[in-house]
């Protein structure tokens, strides 16, 4: 059974309802920065299960349907008469409105984008007295709130919507027709304070340091004197799990890093000089590059390369592994995301594992997922308090597979030298222009054709280098980033003369959807 993440209880927690929206991840991020615990769950949720989770606030969230429309998600009536404060943002306003008798209609304009909103002169608990009365928002909507319920104050109006925000402090009851959580709203995390402190009365006592203390305890206690494993990448997740979990249970664990041969130049020898000299943790070291380029021989197709590379991490796994026939619990990097979308469902078994490839189903270990409640950004901040250096912290995302997935066709030790090199100079540039926080992922692909160039008044024929850099929040949808044409073309030249067998440079300018962010 996984366990081992952070014991929520000791924390007052805000639910947010999900209805479909593609922000909902981002209002349960914004109610943790305002230091309050936060979930999302269904808006099938009934009031009895809310009343057993006790939280000190609920939060519907937007959602792309009209609330009009046969079919648009609901949420249980007898929600509103728990007495626990709700804030409806955008259509859970309009839910608001609808479903306690007031009224949403369609005003033959909808409101998109920034939008000038009048705050009343009391300001309500939303805004209160120190906030702006004029200020900017950002709507997404069609259908309007034309009149709040029923004993309901509005304070706020835009010339479109006539009820953009109300509220009933009696039952605690809000709602604003625009989206606070964006930074489109500048004061929009002032509003969501207003409401978690003011109208919940939560306190703000989710912090790092008291992530980590609370961590150590439950991760202790699910422990015990027993031994723990952690299959560790190289990348951000399973670092900070290792490193909390050391923290936590210290010589108990053991950490395996099998070097594939397809990372980033100089991180297998970064990982090892981290985890082994500055944090103390007993690791074992494969070195499996030899192993990999054999299997990898003549295999071409995306698919076939990364199954053949997670088949044979999970083999070298189970033999490194295999000298540590006590260990009973195996740490995993899961995150709060992969909680989300995995329906939240508990397996007492492994049955994949991100990191590192899929793990095999007849593993039998109980799970140790430290991380299971934070959020990316959390989990950087985490590993930040626990003195994890910066370049390890901040990696950007990698896949699974490595460079094998970044190299078109046949992956050989040549390819992936060459793509080493060409990658390093894109990251080290992107580190020089001081972008890499703002940048989600930037790095190189080595396609499997050539072309034609001319170098030293000589004809080349060799490889082009593809440099791919991406905007995103949380990698569900990003953009290409629009980098300054300074930075590319010191990319492209540095490339083209430091990289032996390269000799044009593209850059892509797709976005994703409908592209992805890999090229394979």
């Amino acid at each position: 059974m996984a366990g081992g993440g952070v014991t929520t209880e000791h924390f007052d927690t805000v639910l947010v309802v999900d209805f479909g929206a593609q922000y909902a991840q981002l209002i349960a991020r914004r109610v943790r920065e305002a230091h309050v615990y936060s979930e999302i769950v269904p808006h099938t949720i009934t009031a009895a299960e809310i009343a057993e989770r006790r939280p000190a606030g609920i939060i519907f969230s937007g959602g792309p349907a009209s609330v009009h429309v046969d079919g648009a998600p609901r949420i249980d009536p007898a929600v509103y008469d728990t007495g626990v404060p709700i804030l409806g943002i955008c259509y859970g306003a309009q839910l608001v409105s609808l479903q306690l008798g007031g009224e949403v209609a369609k005003l033959g304009r909808g409101e998109y984008g920034k939008t000038e909103l009048s705050v009343a002169e009391a300001g309500g608990v939303l805004f209160g007295h120190d906030l702006p009365r004029h200020q900017t928002v950002w709507m997404s909507h069609f259908d309007s709130i034309t009149r709040a319920p029923d004993g309901f104050d509005v304070v706020a109006t835009t010339d479109v919507v006539p009820a953009a925000a109300f509220e009933n402090r009696d039952r605690g009851i809000y709602a604003v027709q625009f989206h606070p959580e964006v930074v489109h709203t500048p004061h929009g995390q002032d509003v969501l304070k207003h409401f978690l402190y003011e109208a919940c009365g939560c306190r703000p006592s989710w912090t790092m340091s008291s992530i980590i203390e609370t961590s150590v305890e439950a991760i202790r206690e699910q422990v015990g004197g027993d031994r723990a494993i952690c299959g560790l990448s190289g990348g951000v997740d399973s670092a900070v799990a290792a490193a909390l979990v050391h923290k936590a249970i210290g010589h108990q664990l053991t950490c395996v890093f099998v070097d594939t041969g397809l990372m980033r130049r100089g991180e297998g020898e970064q990982v090892v000089e981290t985890f082994r000299r500055h944090q103390g943790i007993e690791l074992i070291h494969v070195r499996a590059a030899d192993r990999f380029f054999e299997r990898l021989a003549g295999v071409t197709d995306p698919e076939a390369k990364r199954k053949a590379i997670g088949e044979l991490f999970i083999r070298v796994f189970e033999d490194a592994a295999g000298g540590i026939e006590d260990a009973r619990f195996l740490v995993q990097g899961t995150l709060y995301p992969d909680v989300i979308e995995s329906g939240t469902a508990d397996a007492a078994k492994i049955k994949s594992h991100h990191n590192v490839g899929g793990l095999p189903e007849d593993m039998d270990f109980e799970l140790v997922e430290p991380l299971r409640n934070l959020f990316k950004d959390e989990v950087r901040r985490v590993g930040e308090e626990l003195g994890l250096p910066e370049e390890i912290v901040w990696r950007q995302p990698f896949p699974g597979p490595g460079l094998g997935v970044r190299i078109i066709g046949e992956v050989t030790p040549d390819k992936v030298e060459t793509l080493q090199h060409a990658d390093a100079i894109v990251r080290e540039e992107i580190r020089r222009a001081d972008l890499e926080r703002e940048i989600w992922q930037a790095f190189a692909v080595l396609p499997d054709i050539r072309s034609v160039g001319v170098m030293g008044d000589e004809r080349t024929y060799a490889h082009p280098i593809i440099i791919r850099a991406v905007t995103s929040e949380d990698a569900m949808t990003a953009d290409w980033a629009r980098l300054p044409y300074e930075l590319l073309e010191r990319m492209s030249s540095r490339i083209i003369n430091e990289v032996r067998g390269v000799n044009r440079v593209a850059y892509d300018v797709t976005s994703k959807p409908p592209g992805t962010i890999e090229w394979e």
